[in-house]
């Protein structure tokens, strides 16, 4: 297991950089459940998923499992199969029963013929063995997330600011702007949702996970800086307008 891990954390920054070129069709913003037991590989993939601008939940017995992708949309689960409460298999099962599409990427050491068999004749999209590269576990991901959602090219426009569906960037007047993970899941969830409001309580589901301590006013914080980066570009050309009580609407200058 030390090896495994020692050999996963080794291609972690490389994982970081390259995943950023996943897209999720409709909103543009990716959940993904990672559930796994192993609390520090857990913890490592985690960080790099979100330091790739990805909202991850994590679970880490398939009762919790369950009852997330009961109550939770995700883009995509990296599911291991030996789990405490609940096999991997049975949440599986129990996922395609409700008629749920979807995409399942099976990360175990159980590497059998049979486990793969079973596991792809549940309804799983992919399987992967441990130990892996996290080289091969991007490509694995991205080839599902493309699979199950499209690969056509969108450019979303709010006056001079553009996003990227596919490279996930932002450039506004013609240069790139730079933002951490959570300003990005901001402007990234108002700029498809341009000239509509969205709420509070939406932007607060897109930008923490469950697993994050923090209340639903923290977006204020996170619209402050995004504003802040905005203008220093251009004031005014593009705005983030609060709505009391109704949410935050993106706007570009008339």
């Amino acid at each position: 297991m030390f090896f495994m891990l020692f050999s996963l954390l080794q291609c972690i920054s490389t994982f970081r950089i390259s995943v950023t070129s996943l897209l999720i069709h409709g909103t543009g913003i990716m959940r993904i459940l990672l559930v796994e037991d192993h609390v520090e590989l857990s913890r490592w993939l985690s960080k790099a998923l979100q330091d790739a601008h990805l909202t991850v939940e994590c679970a880490s017995n398939g009762d919790d499992a369950d009852s997330l992708l009961l109550t939770q949309e995700y883009a995509l689960v990296i599911l291991d199969l030996t789990l405490p409460k609940m096999d991997g298999l049975d949440v599986l099962k129990r996922l395609r029963a409700r008629g749920s599409r979807t995409p399942v990427l099976i990360l175990t050491a159980r590497g059998g013929l049979n486990d793969r068999v079973n596991g792809l004749n549940l309804g799983a999209d992919d399987y992967l063995a441990k130990p892996f590269e996290l080289v091969e576990l991007e490509a694995r991901v991205k080839a599902l997330l493309r699979r199950a959602q499209g690969n056509e090219a969108v450019t979303i426009q709010c006056g001079a600011l553009s996003f990227d569906t596919v490279s996930r960037m932002f450039t506004y007047g013609g240069a790139m702007l730079a933002l951490t993970p959570r300003e990005h899941a901001v402007l990234e969830t108002l700029i498809t949702r341009a000239g509509r409001t969205v709420a509070k309580e939406k932007l607060f589901q897109e930008v923490f996970s469950l697993d994050d301590n923090a209340n639903v006013d923290a977006i204020e914080i996170y619209i402050h800086r995004v504003r802040k980066k905005l203008d220093a570009v251009d004031e005014g050309r593009v705005s983030i307008t609060t709505l009391r009580g109704l949410g935050y609407l993106l706007q570009a200058a008339a």
